[in-house]
């Protein structure tokens, strides 16, 4: 064997090496950046459009996207390239923190579209509260005006 191929082996393994430390690198840089868990179950607000506010504002998944984006271009390249000997556990971790982003950003999509249908429910029943108080009041007048009637004849 030449001195040539050698060193291209070695030069590969090296490359394939820093590849695999990539992929393990954005993976850990995209764990971090979504959120905690303490942040999604502990938030503090006045009111239920505040808690819905403060827990979407908690769900964001920051850069992780990005980082995990990062980790699938690198295995990506080191498996076309075959140079991992054994990817299983990357592909693995990629899947999972794939699917924990998916959960995530579907839940902020479902309290955001709590979000927006709190206040206009709210306004609803309150509307809804005003005329029963209303429809009420008629009711005791015509009852007070009936009794008033009954009383003067």
């Amino acid at each position: 064997m030449s001195q040539t191929s050698l060193d291209d082996d070695e030069l590969f393994g090296e490359a394939a090496n820093e590849m695999r430390s990539d992929v393990e690198a954005s993976l850990a840089e995209a764990r971090t950046a979504l959120p905690e868990a303490d942040a999604v179950w502990d938030v503090e607000a006045d009111n239920t459009l505040g808690v819905l506010n403060a827990l979407k504002t908690a769900l964001d998944v920051g850069d992780a996207e990005d980082h995990l984006r990062d980790a699938k271009k690198w295995y990506t390249m080191g498996e076309r390239a075959d140079a991992f000997e054994d990817a299983e556990d990357l592909a693995e971790d990629i899947e999972t923190v794939e699917d924990l982003i998916g959960d995530v950003e579907d839940a902020r999509e479902q309290v955001g579209d709590l979000t927006a249908t709190i206040p206009q429910l709210r306004s609803t029943l309150e509307e809804f509260e005003e005329s029963e108080d209303d429809g009420a009041d008629a009711d005791a007048d015509a009852d007070a005006d009936a009794d008033a009637e009954e009383a003067e004849a």
